[in-house]
């Protein structure tokens, strides 16, 4: 149904799937389901998104994999929210002389093995967040049955999506030449055609071979070794020792006070700060009357989110290394400081932005209230390209986001954790409801946050609507290559021009465009009902009982 507003309010819109028992949304339909399916169970939520996430890195292996990282969120009712964070860091031998002496002075190569230079985190993150879920909530579910339908289709198989046919067509001569790509990701030969069955054996003998062993022995067992010999074989830096000292962390999310309530999303090497710091700038802004889909609304956003990246570029890196206290940032005085810059009337110059990234958010809320953000990722499309041969593990490149300058503010380093666009986001708001959303794209998450977040909390729409509704993107990510502020068509004419009065660089790209993202939102009212979006951009869906 059709958005209709009146005000800044819609009098109606797109419906959100609404529950009261327990409910999932993910970018990929086969992993909501899976979440439901454990909720139903009587899994907790936790439990329900290590079953979401495992399906969904074998249905959607263009965007994400076990072999890249991850981050949690999780909030219960009374209780602080807790955020992990399983985020692999560089190979012991990965250093700037490492890169040099094989020809690479300016950048770490993007793909193939060099660029596989740091470790796997998101397995980790698994097993801590099922260790708190025995601990804090009795979860009792089998890790057999949390992996079961990831361990079924990746054996017996799933319809390739438009999306992954696409990006197969797409990076196909970038990556196939690659160790493992070819005979992984295409089908004899071909780019696999949307909806035939797309089988990976080995992976699945992998997920089984967890389910046996404990998600421990990703580093520190059989498939560690396994794993290992393979990135030696193909020239990664990565080794046995750099499995073996790898551990997912407690971490004490960020937090935002708001007018309506309090923000969370988590720490560096996460570019959380970034998401609530344009949240704390339009909480001084004076947002509430503008017309959500209006220039005015769009350029507050965009400018908050320049001065917000500026912060980003200056500060954020692995956590050890920083010389500022995020949490300093989020003060009042700060936020105070940075809304007084913002200039309605004109648009502050642009950057270049940080490029890509491939990522899938998931949600999920129980009956009792514990809610899950959720985040993993491989970094650009497909990672590295890397196919492990004895695993079936895709294997991510963040790494590549290090410098190979010595002064510059992520340079490469032995042991050191590479700077992370993920963020995973959850609301607490004075009224008692509950939040949780994200979104993946690089330097698009914190902006489509930044539109879901204010749709729902200030202006009053449901999920559903504030996810289906048009978006904006400053800068690039996935598979974009410039600059513009792109906005999607469905955004009124009028808004168009006025942007460009303002002085945007504006650029119409599609109705539903995939370069925003996809994005999700949960929303526990109250009274314990519940409420799910999904994104028309994926190949997603919502799922409660």
């Amino acid at each position: 149904m059709a958005a209709h507003l009146v005000g800044n309010r819609l009098t109606y819109g797109p419906s959100p799937v609404r529950a009261l028992r327990g409910i999932a949304t993910a970018p990929h339909a086969l992993a909501a389901q899976s979440a439901a399916a454990i909720l139903r169970e009587g899994g907790n939520a936790v439990e329900a998104m290590i079953a979401a996430a495992a399906t969904i890195a074998v249905a959607y292996p263009h965007m994400n994999s076990i072999g890249g990282d991850g981050f949690w969120l999780i909030a219960r009712p009374g209780s602080d929210p807790v955020g992990i964070e399983a985020s692999g860091a560089a190979a012991r031998s990965a250093t700037i002389e490492f890169y040099r002496e094989r020809g690479f002075a300016a950048a770490i190569p993007v793909r193939g093995p060099l660029a596989a230079n740091t470790m796997a985190g998101t397995i980790s993150g698994w097993e801590l967040a099922q260790q708190w879920s025995r601990d804090a909530l009795q979860g009792r579910l089998p890790l057999s049955r949390l992996l079961g339908d990831a361990i079924g289709f990746a054996r017996d198989g799933v319809p390739v999506t438009s999306s992954q046919a696409q990006c197969v067509a797409a990076k196909r001569s970038e990556l196939e030449s690659i160790p493992g790509f070819a005979d992984t990701h295409l089908t004899g030969g071909n780019v696999p055609q949307v909806g035939e069955g797309f089988t990976q054996p080995r992976l699945a003998a992998t997920l089984e071979h967890l389910a046996r062993a404990g998600l421990g022995d990703f580093y520190r067992g059989d498939l560690a070794l396994s794993m290992s010999r393979d990135l030696q074989r193909v020239g990664s830096p990565l080794s046995l020792s750099d499995f073996n000292s790898h551990t997912a962390l407690l971490r004490t999310p960020l937090a935002l006070s708001h007018s309506l309530g309090t923000v969370y999303n988590m720490p560096p090497p996460t570019q959380g700060l970034v998401s609530l710091l344009i949240l704390g700038q339009l909480d001084r802004l004076p947002i509430i009357g503008m017309d959500p889909l209006g220039a005015s609304f769009v350029h507050a956003c965009v400018e908050a989110t320049k001065l917000a990246f500026a912060v980003r570029d200056k500060h954020i890196t692995d956590p050890d290394y920083m010389s500022v206290d995020p949490a300093e940032l989020l003060m009042a005085d700060a936020l105070d400081g940075m809304a007084r810059r913002i200039s309605m009337l004109r648009a502050a110059p642009w950057g270049p932005g940080q490029g890509p990234a491939d990522t899938v958010w998931l949600g999920a809320i129980d009956s009792d209230g514990v809610a899950v953000s959720f985040i993993q990722s491989i970094y650009h499309e497909f990672g590295s390209g890397l196919v492990l041969g004895e695993s079936g593990i895709n294997w991510q490149n963040r790494g590549c986001s290090f410098s190979l300058d010595p002064s510059a503010r992520n340079p490469l380093e032995p042991g050191r954790r590479p700077y992370h666009t993920l963020n995973p986001a959850l609301a607490r708001f004075a009224d008692g409801r509950t939040l949780v959303y994200g979104n993946m794209g690089g330097d698009g998450q914190p902006q489509s946050q930044s539109a879901v977040f204010s749709r729902v909390a200030t202006f009053g729409w449901n999920v559903q609507a504030a996810i289906d509704a048009p978006r904006w993107l400053l800068g690039r990510t996935w598979g974009q290559t410039n600059d513009s502020l792109k906005l999607e068509a469905r955004f009124p004419d009028e808004t168009f021009e006025a942007l460009r009065r303002l002085g945007h660089d504006v650029e119409p790209v599609k109705p539903y465009d995939e370069t925003m993202g996809h994005a999700g939102a949960i929303v526990r009212n109250a009274k314990g009902t519940l409420e799910a979006g999904s994104d028309p951009r994926s190949d997603g869906a919502a799922a409660g009982w």
